[in-house]
């Protein structure tokens, strides 16, 4: 693996994506405000089962506001393969003495640190959605929407790296990431659905993702509040590294199974 080459596919990702505002704005504002409508929407009709009466609709929803940002970012910032492709930066690369192993890894962590860049800012803000981190839960929440950009940003990749319309690419993300992320218990609990649904959500990587999240937005708290229910921290971040390093494990795969000829 060329570290030298990830690092500079990782700056170029960087560049490349900040300097496209609308993605910035769209990928940062979007989410937020889903979280504004949802959470002023609901008011006091909403109140998960098995939550303090005090939590209200801005506070349950702010951990899975902070999981559709990373993951449009993620959208985002894999859309750039397509577009590599046709503009034959991608060939060049592949005809490269550079390991497959070190494009990926350059395109993953160039999509992880445009999320991080994305979403820190809100979650610096957290005491606005009634939330009070201390150093310990701040940094399990980064930690966590650390992994699990990685991880996005693979799925995003493996799926990118054979379509050649970013309007194909944006059909099959939206069908298969936002259902993901309804699925995950940013939207309702699993303890109010469908056993066949409570099913499906136990088998969504996203769901452990936003329990982690969770858990580490309260991690000293006194008393859970909205992590009630979820799985435990260890588990859900166990869950959540073991999706990230299969996402990259698959994506260096198809990229060595992948000739020049066949991007084209």
């Amino acid at each position: 693996m060329n570290l030298l080459a990830a690092r500079s596919l990782m700056q170029r990702e960087l560049v490349r994506f900040f300097r496209q505002r609308s993605r910035v704005l769209s990928a940062f504002l979007t989410p937020l405000v889903f979280w504004l409508l949802f959470g002023l929407g609901f008011g006091k009709s909403f109140h998960p089962p098995g939550t303090p009466e005090d939590v209200g609709p801005l506070e349950f929803f702010f951990p899975g506001t902070l999981l559709m940002i990373v993951l449009f970012t993620a959208i985002f910032a894999t859309i750039s393969v397509i577009e590599d492709r046709r503009e034959g930066f991608l060939q060049s690369v592949l005809v490269a003495p550079v390991g497959r192993s070190g494009i990926v890894l350059g395109k993953m962590l160039g999509g992880t640190l445009l999320s991080l860049a994305q979403v820190l800012p809100l979650l610096v803000v957290a005491p606005l959605a009634g939330l009070h981190l201390g150093v310990v839960g701040f940094l399990v929440a980064t930690a966590t929407l650390t992994i699990v950009a990685f991880g996005l940003t693979g799925l995003g990749f493996l799926i990118a790296w054979r379509l050649d319309s970013t309007q194909s690419f944006h059909a099959i993300m939206n069908l298969f990431l936002m259902p993901m992320w309804m699925l995950s218990g940013a939207v309702f609990p699993a303890s109010g659905a469908p056993g066949w649904l409570r099913a499906v959500m136990a088998l969504n990587p996203m769901t452990y993702a936003l329990a982690a999240l969770r858990r580490g937005l309260e991690f000293e708290a006194p008393a859970p509040r909205f992590a009630a229910g979820t799985p435990g921290l260890a588990i859900s971040l166990l869950v959540s590294i073991i999706f990230a390093a299969l996402t990259f494990a698959l994506a260096a795969q198809q990229s060595r199974r992948t000739s020049t000829g066949d991007l084209h």
